[in-house]
C-alpha cells in the first residue's frame, strides 16, 4: 500500500466504504477497520504497518491544515 486510495481500494474489498463527509473523520474510521482487519488476520504485518503509517501521517497532515486555516480566521477577525 502506497497511497490512502490503495487503502481504500484494499477495504472495499472487505465491504467497507467510508465516507462521513469530513475527510479527518473517514481517515480515523479507516484507521479502526485497519486495526480490525489485521487482528482478524487478513492483512500481513507489512500492509498494517505502511497502511497506519500513511493513515497516521495523513490525520496530522490534515489537523496542521485545519489549524492553519483556524489561525487565518482568528486573524481576520482579530484585525
Amino acid at each position: 500500500m502506497k497511497t490512502i486510495y490503495d487503502i481504500q481500494q484494499f477495504l472495499k474489498r472487505f465491504g467497507t466504504f467510508i465516507y462521513v463527509g469530513e475527510r479527518e473523520a473517514d481517515l480515523e474510521l479507516m484507521e479502526a477497520e485497519v486495526q480490525e482487519l489485521y487482528k482478524s488476520q487478513f492483512m500481513s504485518t507489512e500492509d498494517y504497518q505502511m497502511a497506519m503509517l500513511l493513515l497516521r501521517s495523513e490525520i496530522a497532515r490534515t489537523k496542521d491544515h485545519r489549524n492553519r486555516e483556524g489561525e487565518k480566521v482568528w486573524k481576520k477577525k482579530n484585525t
